[in-house]
């Protein structure tokens, strides 16, 4: 099931964020080149919010193509079909528990991005994307890894050891996961799951985007990539200590790496500022695979 639905409160940030993680160059280099689709295909994005995959795909397919998303946010939903009113695609919305909701061997493609590593049962929602794929279509998820993300900061002048505990986070992302079976690591294990669900031609990328934050860039765009990055959590505040450690305790760490947490993300807040050179690569996993049955 997915985590209380929370994200109809979450549009800014999903407007705001989602440039940092992909070159629309390279989108194009997967559709065109890679996926080759010359063809019209009918697209179902699983937990699609605003239509955010929607908006980038649909101008790189060949004309003809479909898309439907599925949401159980209402506020994201009527987001996404007024955006989607004024482009010139054919699109539907439905509304509802992408978990639960029923499409079998009606699509091309099934997509999702994000998505999976709110699930507790990532492999059932898997199964259900691919039951709803036409014999001869394809699944494509994009989906994170955490920490290969973590590992992709670069703070000019900093240690990244003193602002990012790659050995800390890993325990904590290990202990979530063990604990509600939400993964953040998913989107390297995704491979794996679709070769046990019988998907064939497995494929996995990795996104080429790297977010340089340039203290000698234009003012406008230098403020505008950094919101973007604080919206997406980066050096954020850790806000009280005591509640703070507790909070992590509660989720499997020791106090000692706990507090070591609250440190170094008390260090990254304090030192990372707009006219801080920065450079950041998100690292989204690309995966995509045939439906033969």
């Amino acid at each position: 099931m997915l985590e209380t639905y929370d994200w109809n409160n979450k549009l800014t940030y999903l407007k705001s964020t989602r440039d940092l993680y992909y070159n629309d160059d390279y989108v194009s280099f997967l559709v065109n080149t890679v996926w080759k689709i010359t063809k019209p295909v009918h697209i179902v994005d699983y937990g699609c919010g605003y239509g955010y995959l929607g908006l980038v795909l649909m101008p790189l397919l060949p004309e003809g193509s479909k898309y439907t998303g599925i949401d159980s946010g209402e506020t994201l939903l009527a987001e996404a079909r007024e955006l989607f009113r004024l482009l010139p695609y054919d699109s539907e919305f439905l509304e509802g528990d992408a978990t639960e909701i029923e499409l079998n061997d009606k699509y091309d493609i099934a997509i999702c991005h994000a998505f999976l590593l709110h699930m507790t049962t990532p492999e059932t929602m898997l199964e259900k994307m691919i039951h709803s794929v036409k014999k001869g279509g394809k699944i494509i998820c994009f989906e994170p890894h955490w920490i290969s993300n973590m590992a992709s900061y670069l703070l000019d002048g900093e240690k990244q050891s003193e602002f990012i505990q790659l050995g800390v986070l890993q325990k904590l992302f290990e202990s979530d996961t063990q604990r509600n079976g939400k993964d953040g690591n998913i989107g390297m294990k995704i491979p794996i799951y679709l070769s046990e669900l019988g998907v064939k031609n497995i494929e996995c990328r990795v996104s080429d985007k790297v977010n340089f934050l340039d203290s000698n860039m234009h003012h406008n765009d230098k403020n505008d990539l950094y919101q973007s990055l604080k919206e997406e959590g980066i050096a954020g505040d850790p806000g009280d200590k005591q509640q703070f450690v507790e909070r992590l305790i509660a989720r499997g760490l020791t106090y000692d790496n706990a507090l070591a947490q609250y440190e170094a993300e008390l260090r990254f807040f304090n030192i990372f500022h707009v006219y801080s050179s920065f450079v950041y690569a998100p690292n989204m996993k690309i995966t995509f695979g045939d439906i033969v049955c």
